[in-house]
């Protein structure tokens, strides 16, 4: 088949390599006005690998002018503050001689009746809900690998060519979980929610256990070891983010809310998540007895998740926000996402970005770890001993073992620890 893929998001990308490894012809359809269409660099260097190995033979870059008419399946996958961008998009193809019906995908995350806004300027074609499950770091397989994929069509026609278009990627009948676009549409935000709330309720715990000289790794590990339970979504930590993640979640309780339905669980699992981003300032002013104006604190961690540059809704902006409050200077290392800093926040004489980790924790008094890069986990702790005006460290992902830490010779302060 012939297959246009629109949109930047990691979706777009294993979709597009993914398809093309599978010998449909496609054609990744620049949308953002560039001169010369080119694949996004991503974090996932795996993704990028099969996008270069396609580059010059099933999968082609082109301008919206190039794509040709004859295209049986049109992918949608753009993010949510995007939506505009794609209205703009379907309204340019309303004007383009296409003989309909064509196969419409959207796997955008846009929220309840996201399909329908789109259907409506489309009318004609047949239009599908594919969620977006990617997982950042482990994109391919969380593709791959899905033993079953909810899919938002009710017409056994439309199914039929939905099954042909994924039939190399998912090749069973059984695979395909179909129902009502709205239907599938609210699981992928139910989804969200569910994974939210295993993480507030982690973090919940966290809090007790330690107001209870309990050890939260080891509650942990413990949940995680019942097979009804699981270890996903279960580590505490300084909160979660990403833009979809986020949209999808509030999305998700502004609509509980809407109903009349009286349910106060997704505005407390947004709650927890949020006051959770503030855990680590909460400790350090504990720490220092509220004694904090013209202290350097060093931070190693920018991005909501590692393995990607994006902070949308990543704990380091309410850390900044509540460290410059109290006259502290931040310095910050992230060895993606400084660039993103740089642009949201620009010069500051009391933010400093470091190129170098350790070259962030020199003359600092405190270290706070916010995002979990591999790098960080196995520090040179005598360089950090001698380099920091006060050996303090705060582990916002619990990736450090307490006990080794303050043998070392620091003061330790982790999540539920």
């Amino acid at each position: 088949m012939k297959v246009a893929v629109f949109g930047r998001t990691l979706y777009a990308g294993v979709m597009a390599a993914l398809l093309a490894e599978c010998g449909h012809k496609v054609y990744w359809c620049d949308i953002f006005e560039q001169d010369s269409p080119e694949a996004p660099d991503f974090q996932d260097e795996a993704v990028n690998r099969l996008l270069q190995q396609h580059a010059q033979g099933f999968l082609h870059y082109c301008s919206l002018k190039e794509l040709g008419l004859e295209m049986d399946v049109y992918l949608f996958s753009l993010n949510p503050a995007e939506e505009p961008l794609l209205i703009e998009l379907l309204q340019q193809l309303q004007q383009r001689p296409i003989i309909h019906p064509k196969l419409m995908i959207n796997a955008s995350t846009l929220g309840l009746q996201g399909t329908a806004r789109l259907k409506q300027l489309l009318p004609e074609d047949d239009w599908v809900y594919l969620p977006d499950m990617s997982q950042e770091g482990n994109a391919l397989a969380s593709i791959t690998q899905a033993e079953q994929l909810t899919v938002g069509c009710m017409n056994p026609q439309v199914q039929s060519k939905v099954q042909e278009f994924l039939r190399p990627l998912f090749p069973r009948k059984q695979q395909y979980l179909f129902m009502p676009v709205l239907d599938a549409e609210f699981t992928k935000l139910s989804i969200s929610g569910m994974l939210a709330t295993r993480i507030s309720y982690i973090n919940d715990l966290a809090v007790v256990a330690e107001k209870l000289g309990i050890d939260i790794e080891h509650v942990r590990q413990g949940m995680a070891a019942d097979s009804r339970i699981g270890a996903s979504y279960m580590y505490p930590g300084a909160g979660f983010g990403g833009e979809n993640f986020s949209h999808d979640v509030l999305t998700l309780a502004n609509t509980v809310s809407t109903t009349g339905v009286k349910s106060q669980l997704l505005a407390q699992v947004w709650e927890i998540n949020e006051q959770q981003k503030e855990l680590l300032f909460r400790k350090l002013w504990n720490y220092y007895q509220g004694d904090l104006k013209g202290k350097t604190i060093a931070i190693w961690g920018a991005a909501f998740k590692e393995n990607t540059s994006r902070v949308h809704h990543s704990p380091i902006h309410a850390m900044l926000k509540a460290l410059w409050a109290q006259g502290l200077t931040v310095k910050l290392h992230d060895p993606q996402a400084l660039p993103e800093i740089q642009a949201l926040y620009g010069e500051r004489d009391d933010l400093i970005l470091c190129q170098d980790q350790y070259e962030a924790v020199k003359d600092s008094h405190a270290l706070c770890l916010l995002t979990a890069w591999k790098h960080y986990w196995s520090p040179d702790y005598k360089t950090l001993l001698n380099s920091m005006q006060h050996p303090l460290i705060l582990d916002g992902r619990n990736i450090y073992d307490p006990q080794f830490v303050k043998a070392q010779g620091f003061a330790y302060m982790g999540v539920g620890r």
